[in-house]
């Protein structure tokens, strides 16, 4: 056997005592969540119980959040989330929300949206158009997740691009006006999907959104006809569970239209990198707030 070296020695004594310390600890922590209710385990040893198990993948950050406080319904509260409002890069490189965004007054905040408050963050911007930007119970339909999560399309499109350019307005007018297969579809708004360059990005549209399946097109957005268009997104995923599409223009309000707002809304907050990932820690976090009622206290 070949000596030890005294570094060698030194490793195994530090390995030695780590797996000592981590021993103890964890027969602390179940001892202490023996004196708990019998029939139900503390968090903490309910934890270190998949840790012995393995059960528990902790690599990275996401990976951590999902596994200690999103698979264990851990409640997350109002001051979390009123700390991420206040805190720059949050959610990805920038500013943090609040500097933009932190007073029901229009000439002192983009929108006239507050989230320097739980009171604000429901109620939305007072500027017109003005809605909620939260939904309780539903992170997915909550306008405030989706400004996170979403690129503005087409992507590397610039961050004050025009929202009222002649193609956008095409748009815009054919949603609300109905958003029928009529021949202002087809020939005002159905070839603005095949020209590069006309919502202000290098790609056209169809380049990412020509059939049902992902990959190819992302979100299985199909945009090369009327009934492709109005099958919406997920159309071929949620089709078997029985499930229509997930609609992307909603007839007669552009507004509301995932379509319209995909060209017009920028990601936040402002100069994020199209390639950030959307799903990041903190998002997650936030939409279990929203899932979970978006409660203030």
């Amino acid at each position: 056997m070949p000596a030890i070296g005294p570094m060698a020695s030194e490793n195994r004594d530090l390995g030695d005592a780590m797996r000592v310390f981590l021993s103890a600890l964890i027969a602390a922590v179940l001892v202490a969540g023996a004196a708990g209710a019998a029939d139900q385990d503390s968090a903490t040893r309910a934890m270190y119980k998949d840790a012995k198990l393995h059960k528990l993948d902790i690599h990275g950050d996401n990976a951590v959040v999902e596994a200690l406080v999103l698979r264990r319904h851990i409640p997350i509260t109002y001051d979390y989330v009123a700390s991420l409002m206040r805190a720059p890069n949050a959610f990805g490189a920038g500013p943090a929300c609040i500097v933009c965004h932190s007073s029901a007054d229009p000439t002192k905040s983009y929108r006239g949206m507050d989230l320097s408050t739980c009171r604000g963050m429901h109620a939305g911007p007072t500027e017109a158009p003005a809605r909620p930007v939260i939904v309780p119970g539903k992170p997915e339909e909550s306008l405030l997740v989706q400004m996170l999560r979403n690129n503005r399309m087409p992507l590397g499109v610039a961050f004050l691009h025009e929202i009222d350019s002649p193609a956008i307005t095409a748009v815009k007018t054919w949603i609300d006006g109905g958003a029928k297969n009529d021949d202002q579809f087809t020939y005002t708004v159905l070839p603005l999907f095949g020209k590069a360059e006309e919502f202000g990005g290098a790609a056209a549209c169809i380049e990412c959104h020509s059939s049902f399946r992902d990959p190819p097109s992302f979100n299985e957005v199909n945009l090369t006809s009327y009934d492709a268009i109005m099958k919406g997104a997920f159309s071929r995923t949620r089709a078997k569970d029985g499930k229509p599409g997930i609609p992307i223009v909603i007839p007669g309000k552009a507004e509301d239209s995932p379509l319209y707002r995909r060209l017009t809304m920028n990601r936040m907050p402002p100069g994020r990198d199209p390639a950030d990932p959307a799903d990041h820690a903190n998002v997650l976090l936030l939409e279990r707030w929203i899932q979970q009622g978006a409660a203030c206290e």
